[in-house]
């Protein structure tokens, strides 16, 4: 233990200590111990932002479009020629087996990493169609979302549905879509007052080895299993719950078209790249497309997991949340700096931005975030930590929530929180019931795109 002390306090003091260090910001919110909830207006927010930035250009939208796809495409040119370019490298240079190897593998790794960044880039693409944010025409935002969801095996109609559930129910414990926090009761742990350090010892202390092994497993698959069976879903829905099934509870009787839509788009990939491997063998396949496509989950599910999940960000329940402190349950993180802005359109650097006005185009949502941090001022949650400590640190300290409360925040393996409420306040804004106070749900609901 004592040896682990050394080395983990020698990397945080070394040269690369700033890859395991917390951001400023992120100190600034933990000295915030007592969290008092927001009771900023929607209408204030959406007054601040300028008329134009509301705009969509179709035009616009379809080029961030296919440059991306182009990008993509330039990726798997380059792979399909590492075979001829290794063996003329090679003869050039007169290397053996072994540096013909090791330049293989290294140009298959570039190529593994950049299309799996071009892979993620399609998804947040799909997304952007999603909210119908790439054009004004909603066909077009259909026609081209299917085809970038259905490309990296994710059914655009069925999945639309349950994210815009989520934006609607954000942090809402009774609501929301996707992962979902377990609570005390759920780890059959004793109540705060009576717990004992051996208590979350036995149910929940884990090595980091086996930590390392689950978050690697979330990470690649977890995405897939929640669509499959609605892993890490909310529990609100019966077992059984898949983005698949058109009878789910996830979705309306009148829904089940775009489902099977979904499905048929989904069943017609998999035949492709059936196909493909059958002509070109599974390996092949297995490095042009599936390789990228995993380490894409992986990118996806990091961006998407670090944007709601934080020690420092709240979790309400029915008497406490409104729309807008739902949306302030976001943090704006510069994942993978220009990497995030360019290939994956912003989707982590400006979503609070994103959960106010869903139909806002994701290359205006930068002009957004600065134009309402005015309003929000402290409630602004930004957070440059590093992205792969970030991951961690939530992965790690994010483990529960408390059954009762109507603001909670998580706690780590030993049932600490970094911040609490305060009560009496969230009662007062409780009051106002599941909307804000200023406006009605019709108008709250316009006034977001949703």
């Amino acid at each position: 233990m004592a040896k682990e002390q050394g080395r983990g306090l020698r990397l945080r003091s070394g040269p690369l200590s700033w890859l395991v260090r917390d951001a400023p910001e992120y100190e600034e919110r933990k000295k915030r111990s007592t969290f008092v909830p927001p009771s900023i207006s929607i209408k204030d927010v959406h007054a601040a932002v300028p008329r134009h930035l509301f705009e969509k250009s179709t035009a616009k939208g379809l080029f961030y479009v296919g440059r991306h796809v182009a990008f993509s495409l330039l990726f798997y040119l380059f792979a399909i020629r590492i075979d001829g370019t290794v063996w003329n490298v090679s003869a050039a240079l007169h290397w053996g087996p072994f540096g013909r190897s090791v330049l293989c593998w290294s140009m298959r790794a570039l190529y593994w990493f950049w299309q799996s960044v071009a892979f993620a880039g399609m998804w947040t693409l799909g997304h952007e169609c999603g909210h119908d944010a790439i054009s004004s025409y909603s066909w077009v935002n259909s026609a081209v979302g299917m085809g970038l969801h259905t490309w990296v095996l994710t059914p655009y109609f069925a999945w639309r549905l349950t994210h815009r559930s989520h934006h609607k129910g954000t942090n809402s414990l009774e609501r929301d879509e996707t992962y979902h926090p377990v609570t005390r009761k759920d780890l059959n742990l004793p109540d705060a007052e009576h717990a004992t350090p051996m208590d979350y010892m036995e149910v929940i202390e884990e090595t980091p080895l086996y930590t390392l092994f689950k978050m690697v497993i979330r990470q690649f698959l977890g995405f897939q299993l929640y669509l499959i069976h609605n892993r890490k879903g909310n529990p609100k829905y019966p077992p059984g719950t898949s983005h698949y099934k058109p009878s789910s509870k996830l979705f309306k009787p009148q829904d089940r078209t775009s489902i099977i839509v979904s499905d048929v788009a989904i069943g017609c990939m998999l035949s492709f790249l059936a196909t493909w491997s059958y002509r070109t063998g599974f390996s092949n396949v297995w490095n042009l497309y599936f390789v990228p496509w995993l380490w894409a989950h992986n990118w996806i599910v990091m961006f998407t997991y670090l944007q709601h999940s934080d020690p420092t960000v709240p979790y309400y329940r029915e008497k406490s949340w409104t729309f807008a402190r739902g949306a302030l349950a976001t943090v704006d993180r510069p994942v993978f700096g220009w990497i995030g802005r360019f290939f994956w359109h912003g989707i982590a650097h400006d979503h609070v931005a994103h959960h106010f006005f869903v139909t806002v185009p994701f290359y205006n949502l930068p002009a957004v975030t600065e134009a309402i941090k005015p309003v929000l001022g402290e409630y602004y949650c930004y957070d440059s930590t590093p992205t792969l400590y970030a991951l961690w640190r939530s992965f790690t300290q994010c483990t529960f929530v408390e059954a009762e409360g109507d603001v909670v925040f998580f706690k780590n393996q030993r049932g600490e929180a970094l911040r609490e409420c305060a009560s009496k306040v969230a009662e007062v804004g409780g009051k106002a019931g599941s909307v804000d106070a200023s406006i009605d749900d019709a108008e709250e609901l316009r006034l977001t795109g949703l």
